[in-house]
């Protein structure tokens, strides 16, 4: 009874108090307004010093199977985007989304690949006949995006992030689409379509000058042999070089072969020639498919740094492929928060819970107050003369300093799931337990300090300097995530960093770490017990 007595009568002391409801409930809720509404969404997040690449998705895919590629072609570019150093990708699922962010100027820029994307890509050739009608994407500025079903939606505001944007889709498209064009165009090379357009061009070309039937003499050497063990042909040759019969042939080889050469060298007899055998006769489908692949791995040999017919740019190149960074991709999530006071945004996640710790320690100033004026009416005095131990005056003056912090904390947090859209997480019970163990740390270090100060100018220079300093220190003025590592294992010197590690897996993570807050529990506690037995030690009651 005598400790709810003198718990009463020091709440009484403490409610009538304006100056305590200001510091420890208006003026924290006023700082959480005016930053949450003066801070951008990025607030609290570590800076990523790569490019952040916004991305809608609306490509249908290609209708059918195909060896190259076996998948839509948007994600082969997103693909390509993410294998890049420096850069990160921002999957956006809605258009519409996309134009407001543009629209709003918290993007410079959004790529959207258009329904039609794979489809269009897949038509891109070098080719002059294809079906479906062969696209040609290019021009002096690189890829006409249009053309290949990409649309750009840019922020004529921020026009330099836009034109990086912008050239970084270029780029990429450059090396998705060149050698698909190559391989596609090598592919053909050889095959028996390209064979038989090749027989009938050399069908009605023109004979060979003088020059080139003399440097091609070993040829014609070989092709004469050839030919002589044809009776047909021979037959068709005596006649038109004017022998009599085969075997005149034997007996004037030397004769033969310099008829032939002269022969080669008439163009009216050549083109009787080409007449009576056509290029396209000897070219028969079983000589087109022997000789096709041959003609394709020659040309690949003599251009033997290149791999025509790899389709990707690495294979091209015969480079080493970069794979895609799954961790370079994000789902896009609004976290700007609604309204005037941007409820619901990510940064009251932070500030709420920030500054709910670090001015729970600003009890220092009014239970110092409370002490100091205990001591000039001399009501300490006259307490220690009544029948009342040492633990039951303290205890009478810790009770109600428990009870307005609590009252404090509790108040914060409901006003930010009331104003602000905080989200009390998971485990409501486990942020009851923080609340309270952090509460006990905080009235600890204020009767601690209470204990020390004897006027109220020391009461508001050591209170005062010591809330800021270990907020600075700990995390509670700015994100713990953008300390340096240093840092932040320092500040676990400070009771407010171990809350503050509390409240974080508790608001900021889906799945928080019951043992991590078990243990910031304890040491608030602890620090709680250290302060109190401090106090006992130094506490002055005369």
């Amino acid at each position: 009874m005598p400790i709810l007595t003198l718990a009463a009568k020091d709440l009484r002391l403490l409610l009538r108090d304006a100056r305590s409801a200001v510091i420890l409930l208006v003026t924290p809720l006023v700082l959480i307004l005016v930053l949450g509404m003066a801070l951008g969404e990025s607030f609290g997040e570590k800076p990523d010093e790569r490019l952040r690449i916004s991305v809608v998705n609306l490509d249908r895919g290609l209708p059918g199977k195909q060896a190259f590629p076996d998948k839509p072609w948007s994600e082969v570019v997103m693909d390509d985007l993410t294998a890049t150093a420096g850069i990160r990708l921002e999957l956006i699922t809605d258009r519409a989304e996309a134009e407001r962010l543009v629209a709003r100027n918290r993007r410079a820029a959004v790529i959207v690949f258009e329904p039609e994307f794979s489809e269009r890509m897949n038509r891109c050739s070098f080719l002059s006949q294809a079906t479906p009608p062969p696209i040609n994407p290019f021009d002096r500025d690189g890829v006409r995006t249009t053309e290949v079903g990409l649309k750009l939606l840019k922020d004529d505001t921020q026009p330099v992030t836009a034109s990086t944007i912008e050239q970084v889709a270029q780029v990429t498209l450059l090396r998705v689409l060149i050698p698909w064009m190559i391989g596609r165009a090598f592919e053909r090379v050889g095959d028996d379509a390209f064979m038989e357009s090749l027989a009938v061009k050399l069908k009605d070309a023109k004979p060979l000058p003088p020059a080139v039937l003399k440097e091609l003499d070993p040829v014609v050497q070989k092709l004469l042999d050839s030919l002589m063990r044809d009776p047909e042909f021979g037959a068709m040759m005596l006649k038109a070089v004017g022998f009599r019969d085969a075997t005149t042939i034997a007996n004037r080889s030397k004769e033969f072969k310099e008829v032939m050469s002269q022969a080669f060298n008439n163009p009216k007899l050549m083109a009787r020639v080409g007449k009576d055998i056509a290029f396209g006769e000897v070219m028969t489908p079983a000589v087109r498919a022997e000789v096709g692949p041959k003609v394709r791995d020659g040309v690949q040999e003599v251009l033997s740094n290149y791999d025509f017919k790899a389709k990707t740019w690495a294979g091209l190149n015969k480079d080493r492929a970069r794979t895609a960074n799954p961790d370079g991709v994000t789902e896009y999530r609004d976290t700007s928060g609604s309204g005037f006071l941007n409820r619901g945004a990510v940064r009251y996640q932070i500030l709420v819970p920030s500054y709910t710790v670090m001015f729970a320690f600003f009890l220092v100033l009014s239970v110092g107050w409370l002490f100091v004026a205990e001591r000039k009416h001399g009501t300490l005095a006259r307490l220690r003369a009544a029948p009342l131990t040492r633990a039951q005056i303290l205890m009478g003056k810790l009770l109600p300093c428990l009870f307005v912090s609590l009252t404090q904390g509790f108040f914060l947090l409901a006003a930010g799931w009331l104003l602000f859209g905080m989200t009390w997480g998971s485990r409501p019970d486990l942020l009851a337990a923080v609340v309270v163990c952090t509460s006990a740390a905080a009235v600890g270090l204020s009767v601690f300090v209470a204990s020390i100060a004897r006027t109220e100018t020391q009461v508001a220079v050591y209170g005062t300097l010591l809330v800021l300093v270990l907020g600075g220190v700990s995390g509670s003025l700015m994100p713990r995530d953008l300390m340096p590592e240093k840092m932040k294992t320092a500040s676990l010197a400070t009771p407010h960093a171990w809350a503050l590690d509390a409240y974080a897996q508790l608001l900021a993570s889906p799945t928080p770490d019951v043992t991590m807050i078990a243990t910031a529990c304890g040491v608030l506690l602890s620090f709680g017990v250290v302060f109190t037995a401090l106090a006992w030690w130094r506490m002055d009651l005369e």
